[in-house]
Parts: C-alpha cells; sequence; structure tokens
C-alpha cells in the first residue's frame, strides 16, 4: 500500500523554549488508513497534526507527502476542534471557502458541495448560517469544507471536543461512514483512548519528554465496533495503562 505522509526522526523546538516538545518522532501513514494519535497533555499531538498539515515547519527531520498533487483537489484537509465557520458565511459558503483556489469551474463548486453536504448529512442546511446550527453541525460543516477539496488526507484535531458525549458517539459512527465513502487516509489526534479505539487501524501513543513514538498499535477489531466487547475493553485498558490514565 502506498504511503500518503512520512515524518522522518522530526523534531519541533516552539520558539522561547529550551527544549523541543518532540524528537526523533518516525511515523507513516498509508492510503485509506485510520490512525489516532493519543498521549497526554502537551505532550506534542497538534504540534505533529499541525507538522502535518504544513502549518509549521519542523526544527529538524522531514516531513514528506508522498502522493502527487492532483489536478482540483489538495492532498490534506485540516479539521479543526471549533469548527472555524465564517460567520458572515452560509453553510453552502463556508463549504466552498476551500474550493475557490483550487481552479475549477462554478458548475464543479456546486456540484462537490451538494456532494459534501450529502455525505455529513446537511443536504438541508446549505443556506442555514453558522449561528443557526447545533455545535455537532457545525463540526460537520467543517469535516464537509475539509471532504470538498477530495484530500488523500483528513488531518483532525480533537474535533468532537466541545460537544456533548451523545453527539460525540454519532459523530464517531458518523465519521466512520463517511470515511468509508472517501477512502480518505485520516490522522485523528484524541484525548478519548475509547474514540481512538472504536476509529482507529492504529493508534499512535507519544510519550517522553521531548515526546516520541512509545507505541504503534493495532487495532485488530472488525467494523462496526462494539463497545462492549471484551477485546474492545482490552485495548481500552491496555491503551489506559501505557497512558497513566486510571
Amino acid at each position: 500500500m502506498a504511503s500518503v505522509i512520512e515524518f522522518d526522526r522530526i523534531a519541533y523546538l516552539h520558539p522561547g523554549a529550551n527544549a523541543p516538545v518532540i524528537q526523533d518522532l518516525s511515523l507513516t501513514i498509508e492510503a485509506g488508513e485510520f490512525v489516532a494519535i493519543v498521549g497526554g497533555s502537551g505532550v506534542g499531538k497538534s504540534t505533529l497534526l499541525r507538522a502535518a498539515a504544513g502549518l509549521i515547519t519542523p526544527s529538524s527531520g522531514d516531513v514528506q507527502l508522498k502522493l502527487p498533487q492532483l489536478p482540483g483537489r489538495r492532498r490534506r484537509a485540516v479539521v479543526f476542534q471549533d469548527g472555524r465557520l465564517l460567520p458572515w458565511r452560509t453553510v453552502a459558503d463556508n463549504v466552498a471557502y476551500g474550493l475557490e483556489t483550487l481552479g475549477i469551474d462554478a458548475s464543479e463548486q456546486q456540484l462537490r458541495i451538494r456532494e459534501a453536504l450529502q455525505l455529513t448529512g446537511l443536504a438541508e442546511f446549505g443556506e442555514r448560517w453558522p449561528h443557526q446550527l447545533s455545535g455537532g453541525q457545525v463540526q460537520r460543516v467543517g469535516i464537509a469544507r475539509a471532504l470538498a477539496v477530495q484530500p488523500d488526507l483528513l488531518l483532525m484535531d480533537e474535533p468532537f471536543s466541545a460537544v456533548d458525549a451523545l453527539t460525540r458517539r454519532n459523530l464517531q459512527a458518523e465519521l466512520m461512514r463517511i470515511w468509508h465513502a472517501t477512502q480518505s487516509a485520516v490522522m485523528f489526534v484524541t484525548h478519548d483512548i475509547d474514540e481512538a479505539v472504536f476509529l482507529a487501524d492504529r493508534v499512535i501513543v507519544l510519550g517522553g519528554s521531548p515526546a516520541t513514538v512509545v507505541e504503534n498499535l493495532q487495532i485488530d477489531l472488525p467494523r462496526p465496533r462494539n463497545r462492549a466487547d471484551a477485546t474492545f475493553g482490552r485495548y481500552v485498558e491496555h491503551l489506559s495503562a501505557q497512558l497513566g490514565v486510571q
């Protein structure tokens, strides 16, 4: 299977810091793979995702996107924790935002918007404004905006952490459906171990100071996953022990 992104012995030193937050970190994500990143607070999970997004440059080492840039698409797209919708744009116009510099014509833009809204369960919400949406709907718009650019790699930074527990479970199930439909690779940062085991093919545990990969755990469970399954519980217990969670 082809690699989508490779991190080769990267380190990152925040400006003004005395020591790097991550160091000597290597990781490969393959096409169509769902990889969750977990670790303690401040260990560098979001730093790693920002490096994957090209928002920061490692202090040393290398991050390489391995698939070619295709016309009318982006190789990567980001879904943030808070949705980051533009309040002066409708839902449809927020989804259109990433398409406006791709060089595709208006009819293709409208098709992409309709498809992304349909895929995220928002087909009837295109003319609404962000202030008219629930927290879960805001996050779905953020996902739709990312999907519209047809990325090879979808980067998600704790996207469900700001919603209630029931909405979070529903969004997790919807994300699985969307992932199967799009076949994009996903790099998903979370502090929720149960969420990581429910969603991911692999769970990457960051630890140490400076942080690096301390475990690369394959989740060998069929989908859809059952949280009541004993093996599911053992994965959660194992990762909790790795992270010192009681």
